[in-house]
């Protein structure tokens, strides 16, 4: 989103051209003597985005339901599902609050009474012209696809309950503190150096620290039974082809309604983010005919995300050029990581940290060579001449190593927790009969014999 700097002296603002990232659009900014109006365009596309980002959380079940077994088709589709409306009650009552609130705790998270259940924001017009209601259930969007993301790494043997304890307490631990550090107008990543920490539409507060956290409750509950002797087969690789399809439509929204805006920075987040997961895809295919002489769906897929994830950080700062080359270098990096799994042969079940976390980490470091002119034009005015790519990428270094260390000891001690308490891996004999029939008593496609 357009960043805006707020200063308390004099109230004064600088707001770069280019994007620099979300931006927390605060009441009280609004509620200045001058309110905006409502802008019905930028209103309308900010709608429409936020039902767009929704969108990908049923075609994120649908990309992982097609890929585990017969066995764990409802189980697995549940968990995306769950986190729609688990989290979605968090946001409205707390979430909103600890993201988009003034710093509380040293900055650890934020606070404002006005956000809690939203009760203070019924009559508030962002400057961008957009009521904040429409803003907090966009930026509430987010909130819930991000575990719903981490829990492709331990697909397939998990509890249904535990996931759910388990969600609650890292949206409330990790995912909102992330949020306020990366997009609030006073968390210290936003505020980091001349410029902030770059992540437009989600690079660290979504997909590292999804990937993150699915690798270690992973590698904590350890592989599911039988893996890697067992051949475990995709039961519907046109369900998560499908799947794939709504991911990419919905990123869109993810990435271009991020600006908050419905103008040059829209149409710059839009395009290089079709750029970059046709890049991805397409880069993908060569390498797998190079390797192993035929294309794959799961390898279409999978380069398609690769391309998403990695431009998502950088969709306001970068032009085609760079998207494309982000692209490739993206599914590059993540087949790579695919194959380093084979080897090392860890249980990351769906490739939520090969794909999600390693894509993520690639975008967020690499936009910075990438970075439009006119964005560091900006950067190098803002820090009075003393800047640039290489003050960036330290920047950017920093946000990343953060995250990621604050993500794995928070996320290790939550799985422990779960697992201690309520317990989170499946029984052998649940794991064995699949979730499916053993957690709901369903079964998705009616079969007798799943598998």
């Amino acid at each position: 989103m357009t960043r805006r700097f707020t200063r308390t002296a004099g109230k004064i603002n600088r707001l770069f051209p280019a994007c620099l990232g979300m931006t927390a659009l605060f009441p009280a900014v609004a509620a200045a003597a001058d309110a905006p109006a409502v802008d019905s365009g930028t209103t309308a596309w900010m709608l429409m985005s936020t039902a767009l980002v929704l969108l990908m959380v049923p075609g994120l079940a649908m990309f992982y339901g097609g890929l585990v077994r017969t066995r764990n088709v409802l189980g697995t589709m549940m968990h995306s599902f769950a986190a729609m409306g688990i989290v979605g009650v968090l946001w409205v009552v707390c979430g909103y609050c600890m993201s988009f609130g003034s710093n509380m705790l040293g900055g650890w998270c934020g606070w404002n009474p006005d956000y809690l259940l939203l009760r203070g924001i019924d009559e508030t017009i962002l400057d961008a012209g957009v009521p904040e209601y429409v803003f907090a259930m966009f930026q509430g969007k987010f909130a819930i696809i991000t575990p719903a993301l981490i829990a492709g790494a331990f697909a397939e043997r998990v509890r249904f309950g535990g996931y759910c304890v388990y969600t609650i307490l890292w949206s409330l631990l990790v995912y909102n503190p992330l949020c306020h550090w990366v997009w609030a107008a006073d968390g210290f990543l936003f505020n980091m150096g001349a410029a902030g920490a770059i992540d437009f539409a989600g690079g660290t507060v979504v997909h590292i620290s999804a990937g993150i956290s699915g690798l270690v409750a992973a590698l904590y509950l350890g592989a599911r039974r039988g893996y890697p002797a067992t051949a475990m087969h995709p039961n519907s690789m046109v369900m998560t082809l499908m799947g794939a399809g709504l991911l990419w439509v919905g990123w869109f929204g993810f990435n271009a309604g991020s600006s908050v805006s419905s103008g040059l920075d829209t149409a710059r987040a839009l395009t290089v983010t079709q750029v970059a997961a046709a890049a991805g895809a397409t880069t993908w295919i060569v390498i797998e005919m190079l390797h192993l002489g035929k294309a794959t769906t799961l390898g279409l897929v999978s380069g398609i995300l690769a391309g998403l994830v990695v431009i998502t950080p950088a969709a306001g700062v970068v032009v085609p050029a760079g998207a494309l080359a982000l692209g490739i270098i993206a599914a590059l990096v993540c087949y790579a990581s695919l194959l380093l799994k084979e080897r090392l042969g860890y249980d990351d079940s769906l490739d939520a940290f090969g794909i999600h976390g390693v894509a993520g980490i690639v975008g967020a470091l690499a936009l910075t060579f990438f970075i439009r002119d006119s964005w560091m034009a900006s950067a190098v005015a803002a820090a009075g001449g003393n800047w640039g790519v290489g003050q960036q990428f330290w920047v950017q270094l920093k946000a990343v190593l953060l995250t990621v260390g604050y993500t794995t000891v928070v996320s290790l001690a939550l799985v422990v927790l779960v697992e201690k308490l309520f317990g989170f891996r499946l029984s052998e004999a649940e794991e064995m009969s699949g979730m499916d029939y053993s957690l709901h008593g369903e079964r998705g496609y009616g079969l007798i014999n799943p598998d």
